[in-house]
């Protein structure tokens, strides 16, 4: 139901993990997503939680595959329909406080020795952007060439 979780060098190898016509978003394609959401470029170029309610338009709609916090529903209204799959960080250890709390995804994008990701929360309407060690364990999601 959550899909799997891929290490950013399974997300670059040279075989391919997206299917033919279709590719892993770099961190400028995940920006203009953002901006089309709503955020200002300004905050979309920022690190850390940016935007206001740009993380509930991604997430599926109410309770589905998310933990309830204090009215923080997710709204797809985009039909991205993210689900909180979580992530697998140090040494295969899942992260905390874990499935149907937390979802990450990778870009293509590297920053230094490390790649840039999005993370969303059950507990933030907000977008997480940020650079992270490139054997951590995160979902994918594909784009259309």
């Amino acid at each position: 139901e959550y899909g799997l979780l891929y290490n950013w060098f399974a997300v670059n190898d040279s075989r391919k993990l997206a299917p033919a016509g279709w590719h892993i978003p770099t961190d400028d394609e995940w920006k203009e997503l953002e901006l089309y959401l709503g955020m200002s470029q300004l905050n979309a170029d920022k690190v850390n939680w940016r935007g206001d309610n740009e993380g509930d338009k991604l997430k599926t709609e109410g309770p589905q595959g998310w933990t309830f916090h204090e009215n923080i529903w997710g709204t797809n209204e985009t039909g991205f329909s993210a689900l909180a799959g979580c992530c697998c960080v140090f040494n295969g250890v899942f992260g905390s406080p874990g499935l149907n709390s937390t979802g990450f995804w990778w870009s293509s994008s590297r920053h230094e020795n490390q790649a840039w990701y999005r993370y969303l929360d059950y507990k933030n309407s907000n977008i997480f952007r940020y650079y992270g060690p490139r054997t951590y364990g995160f979902s994918v999601r594909c784009v259309k060439d």
